[in-house]
């Protein structure tokens, strides 16, 4: 079993998704002949066929750089070995990319197939002006270029940047998903999002292992499976909760799972929870019965793997049908809700009128922000764990601070604000203050980098995990440009005018990838300039504390001046989106109050900060003379009784001279 599972398991995987994306089809009716301009049993059944060797090329491709980045040693054959998959993967990809749009054209337009130059000139319209055939360009020529880099980039840092570019190639199709233009159309690209990432790199991953396994041998291989088990498990998390929302979005109510699309559904959670059982027993039982009994302990693994792709092809498979499968909730009923200017012009219902009660009762929820923080709160809380299991100290306020933070986060990016935010500039703004300054505050004395350096385990086989990368990246040179002081500063503050008075704040109103954008950068922005006044994390250079307080007044007082800029326009910013939202309120009012809502609120976090900052040189200097006191008792003041005598001398000196 072991020398063939290298042909069965992938074998297995491609038939497996094959069959339940024909069986998927069947029951669903994703396949069935349109009763207008019917493209042809080959373009109906070639569109979901295509497709799902688009997501498994994507998980091959996704699942090998990750695993090549995160588990694999650059000075072993595995790593090149990796690489390779991936470009593998990337070609199957850009082919069937390619095949994908073309199917989609001719599906969309009912044309037949010809190689004429009217098709070719029709073809070509398609993909360059209309929005679902330049999707399909763009995952294309994104997978194409991963194709090449694949097999020129050998550097293991900038293929990180190789594997960011990878995932960036399944945006298009995210935001190709059923509601994407419907309500709640930001949570389906988003939860579309998450689930194809993530399953690319929890599928991928397994299937390069099964690839490397000759390669990785007896030894090895329990150390990469450990490894991919980690990733393995955050790509469960995060797929089974990304698929329950897609899923309600789509299906409605309980009700609803008697319809055919329910029931591929049910049938997907079904193979995931299969899926996760597997996963369990590989991490609980199955890699540390290798690592002690060696070559003996592997046969029931390779069954269990073997098993596992065909689940995975299961639940691709099924995927694929459901993309092809009308949904209960349709797009046409969700935007028939649309009857205000402010819902036609966000494609969401619009929320009651917000009385400050709302903004702790109303959700909009982000599933990328409630799972970052999610994760940022355990990661960091096993890390004090792991300390204090050893017997280090790690002070608990800082613990708290750093949960308060991402709790703080995820209100503003899940809650109120972020549900009044497109409505009204004053909610905006607010959202804007506590993103770059409140949680700043919070998140920066608990030192991540500082934990994570204590707490995670080095690697000492070349390879780079957790503790590593996180190293790597605070102590480059880019990470030591934007942490100094001058350059956070002038980020953080100079931002607020290039951000407000440029296209980025329409490109963040009306695109879902803009908004999440807008919270990254602000988030960031805050951070570097806070953690350059009070930061606990190593930083290449700080400024001597009387100038940190300089900068923090100089910085707060040009905030200040964009805040009272805001109060005392006479203009609205963006005038054909807050102000014609209809709900009767005067537009350039709400904005003034936004204006001095960055003004007022922009200070409670400075005094925060200058009383830090002030509380901190205050300790440095008791430092500092208990630390000359401690060197005075171990030298019985040599330095002072040096000092006597030189003085001495010179008094000396002065009396022979008269």
């Amino acid at each position: 079993m072991p020398r063939s599972v290298r042909v069965l398991g992938p074998a297995v995987l491609t038939l497996v998704a094959l069959v339940a994306t024909f069986a998927g089809l069947a029951y669903g009716g994703g396949a069935a002949e349109q009763l207008i301009q019917d493209p042809g049993p080959v373009a109906r059944y070639g569109v979901p066929v295509a497709k799902l060797f688009v997501n498994l090329g994507a998980a091959g491709m996704i699942g090998a750089l990750v695993l090549a980045v995160w588990a694999l040693t650059p000075k072993r054959r595995e790593f090149d070995l990796a690489l390779d998959v991936a470009a593998a993967s990337a070609a199957v990809m850009t082919v069937a990319s390619a095949a994908s749009g073309l199917f989609t054209f001719l599906v969309v337009t009912g044309a037949p197939f010809d190689i004429g130059d009217t098709f070719g000139q029709q073809l070509g319209q398609f993909v360059t002006t209309i929005e679902l055939g330049q999707a399909w360009l763009t995952t294309t020529l994104v997978a194409a270029t991963v194709t090449v880099l694949c097999f020129a980039v050998r550097n293991h840092t900038a293929l990180v940047f190789v594997t960011v570019l990878a995932v960036t190639s399944l945006v298009p199709l995210a935001q190709q998903g059923h509601a994407a233009g419907s309500a709640g159309h930001s949570e389906a690209i988003t939860a579309l999002g998450l689930h194809l990432v993530f399953a690319a790199a929890w599928v991928g991953g397994l299937v390069t292992i099964v690839l490397l396994r000759r390669e990785l041998g007896v030894d090895r291989l329990p150390v990469v499976l450990a490894r991919y088990s980690t990733v393995a498990l955050v790509c469960f998390i995060v797929v089974a909760l990304s698929g329950y929302a897609s899923a309600a979005l789509r299906v409605g109510t309980l009700d609803e799972l008697a319809t055919p699309y329910g029931v591929l559904v049910l049938v997907k959670l079904t193979a995931l929870v299969a899926l996760g059982l597997f996963g369990a027993a590989q991490r609980r039982f199955l890699i540390g019965r290798m690592s002690r009994a060696g070559a003996s302990g592997t046969g029931t693994f390779w069954l269990l793997v073997v098993v596992e792709l065909a689940f995975m092809g299961l639940a691709s498979g099924v995927a694929a049908a459901l993309a092809r499968t009308a949904t209960p909730v349709s797009e046409a009923e969700a935007g028939s809700l649309a009857r205000t200017p402010a819902e036609i012009l966000t494609g969401e219902p619009l929320p009651p009128w917000p009385d400050w009660t709302r903004y702790f009762t109303e959700w909009s929820p982000d599933l990328i922000w409630l799972l970052a923080c999610g994760f940022g709160i355990f990661f960091y809380l096993a890390g004090v764990r792991r300390l204090r299991k050893r017997g280090d100290r790690w002070p608990v306020y800082r613990a708290v601070l750093w949960v308060a933070g991402l709790v703080l986060l995820a209100y503003v990016t899940n809650g109120g604000v972020n549900v009044y935010e497109q409505y009204l500039f004053s909610a905006h703004m607010l959202g804007h203050m506590v993103l770059t300054m409140a949680v700043p505050v919070l998140l920066v004395p608990g030192a991540p980098v500082t934990l994570a350096a204590r707490s995670i385990r080095p690697r000492d086989d070349g390879s780079r995990g957790g503790r590593e990368w996180i190293l790597l990246a605070v102590h480059s040179k880019f990470a030591g440009v934007i942490a100094n002081p001058i350059v956070a500063a002038v980020l953080f503050a100079g931002s607020l005018w290039v951000f407000y008075y440029s296209p980025l704040f329409r490109w963040t109103m009306v695109d879902h990838i803009g908004h999440e954008w807008m919270i990254v950068h602000f988030l960031i922005t805050g951070y570097l300039f806070v953690q350059s006044l009070i930061g606990i994390d190593p930083v290449p250079y700080r400024l001597p504390y009387p100038f940190r307080l300089v900068l923090l007044l100089g910085t707060m007082a040009f905030h200040a001046f964009f805040g009272l800029a805001i109060m005392s326009g006479t203009g609205l910013l963006l005038a054909d989106w807050y102000g014609a939202m209809g709900w009767g309120t005067d537009a350039l009012v709400d904005q003034q109050l936004g204006g001095g809502i960055a003004w007022s609120i922009g200070e409670i976090p400075t005094v925060a900060l200058a009383i830090t900052v002030a509380v901190q040189w205050s300790r440095s200097d008791e430092k500092e003379s208990k630390r000359r006191d401690r060197h005075a008792d171990r030298t019985g003041d040599a330095e002072l009784e040096e000092y006597n005598a030189r003085l001495a001398a010179i008094a000396d000196h002065d009396l022979r001279a008269e």
